[in-house]
């Protein structure tokens, strides 16, 4: 390693502690095993090259593809209330190779993801014990209850009236009951925002 790229690797470093002293535990995200998974995994290499020195900082960045990966504190509420354990089959909607899903996959005891737009034509049997939406919904599919056992939580972002929240929620019968924990700053995945609606 280069000097140049020991400077960089220890900023990095720096940056990811800062992140989880100023923007994690200063926002409630307490829970060792969360704060420990996110010190673990190098958040700078999910992001562009040129977005690397931005990586730690307390909003979105736009990745390649033009997603959008959420801030630090989102992924951290939302591990923080997912509560994932060995017990878990668990299955994340959104880059099975990104951020979120190198955070989750060691606490779990099997990780599946699907890209948003399989999940929404998923027709599933009731598999995963745990779901996890990497991102803000308008409009709930089906398929997210029928991917979920009974009983099987979810947590996902949703958009109501122009604001996201992070909301929690478990299969009952063939529903979804969800309940809104916190407004926060989730980015929206298009495909399921609500159709557009005409208006006169």
């Amino acid at each position: 390693m280069t000097t140049l790229e020991e400077s960089s690797a220890a900023r990095h470093v720096a940056a990811r502690r800062a992140m989880i002293d100023s923007q994690l535990r200063t926002s409630g995200v307490n829970q060792p095993w969360v704060l420990n998974a996110m010190a673990s995994v190098a958040r700078e290499e999910f992001v562009p090259p040129a977005m690397r020195d931005a990586a730690y900082i307390d909003r979105a960045i736009t990745l390649d593809d033009g997603r959008l990966l959420a801030s630090p504190l989102v992924h951290g509420r939302m591990l923080a209330e997912a509560a994932p354990t060995k017990g878990d089959k668990a299955l994340l909607v959104g880059d099975g190779k990104g951020y979120l899903a190198a955070l989750l996959g060691p606490l779990v005891g099997s990780l599946d993801s699907l890209a948003p737009d399989e999940a929404a034509a998923k027709r599933g049997k009731g598999a995963y014990s745990l779901l996890i939406v990497d991102g803000a919904v308008e409009d709930m599919p089906d398929s997210f209850a029928k991917l979920l056992a009974e009983g099987g939580r979810i947590v996902t972002g949703v958009l109501e009236g122009g604001v996201t929240r992070l909301a929690i929620g478990t299969r009952v019968g063939r529903e979804l009951a969800l309940l809104p924990v916190a407004d926060i700053g989730i980015p929206v995945l298009p495909e399921f925002r609500a159709p557009k609606r005409w208006s006169f």
